[in-house]
């Protein structure tokens, strides 16, 4: 199943465009096993939720622990659920076939975010994978995106260049965007550039401040798709996960 027909089922099962961001950090849960507390965000979530998005520096940073919770949290997502494994990886165009085939073949992930600074050649490998999805940074939500993402050449600014390097990728039609929900206005620039067709990945709801009305009406298409909504810390370090996931679920449905 292609990663487009898998991401429609799920968002119209549960009626969401809602990504919970299962970023354990050990300073915050110290005292509560890491795959529990994962399998009970995700048990609480997963009628709520279209994605889940694993960063992996979070997981990365406990070792060979990590790896295997890693493993163990992608196994314990329900298969109808997307898995989005956020690295923002990307090399020369060999070990990149290398970081496409750990993040696809070994665990097993619907899609990845992956960085286009070396160009196509490290792009490319990602796109072989057809039924796959891979989104490309393109405008990222913290406060120095700016240092080089405004840098404008030839009177355009650099992500939007980014933005029209991704049309022209997006041959096998398996390649989006990520786009920031704290820059709005980038956000409309970038969808209207794009298109309907492509899905927007879309961070910085919640603890980094970005705002739903906005983010809905310019990050979906004309039909209120093709966006992912991410949400880490102010989910699942709330008091409540469940009632902060549907809070924010319905109120993204809200605005559609």
């Amino acid at each position: 199943m292609r990663f487009e027909e898998k991401l429609s089922k799920i968002v119209e099962k549960n009626n969401s465009l809602l990504c919970v961001g299962l970023d354990i950090d050990k300073e915050k849960i110290p005292n509560q096993p890491f795959l529990e507390f994962n399998k009970k965000i995700i048990d609480e979530t997963k009628d709520l939720v279209c994605a889940y998005k694993i960063n992996m520096a979070f997981y990365e940073t406990l070792g060979k622990e990590g790896y295997e919770l890693l493993e163990k949290t992608i196994e314990y997502i329900p298969k109808e659920i997307i898995v989005i494994l956020d690295g923002k990886r990307n090399d020369i165009g060999n070990t990149a076939k290398k970081y496409a085939s750990s993040f696809f073949e070994t665990l097993k992930a619907d899609s990845v975010t992956i960085n286009p600074y070396l160009g196509f050649d490290g792009i490319k490998p990602f796109l072989d994978y057809k039924d796959k999805y891979s989104f490309i940074l393109c405008r990222t939500s913290n406060p120095s995106a700016k240092d080089f993402q405004d840098l404008e050449i030839n009177n355009k600014a650099l992500y939007l260049h980014v933005a029209e390097k991704i049309q022209q990728w997006n041959t096998n039609k398996n390649a989006g965007a990520v786009v920031g929900a704290t820059y709005p206005d980038e956000l409309k620039q970038i969808r209207g550039f794009l298109g309907d067709d492509a899905i927007l990945l879309i961070p910085g709801i919640g603890a980094q401040g970005g705002d739903v009305e906005k983010t809905i009406k310019y990050g979906t298409n004309k039909k209120g798709k093709n966006a992912i909504i991410n949400s880490s810390r102010g989910i699942i370090y709330s008091k409540d996960p469940r009632k902060a996931a549907m809070f924010l679920r319905d109120e993204i449905n809200k605005y559609l």
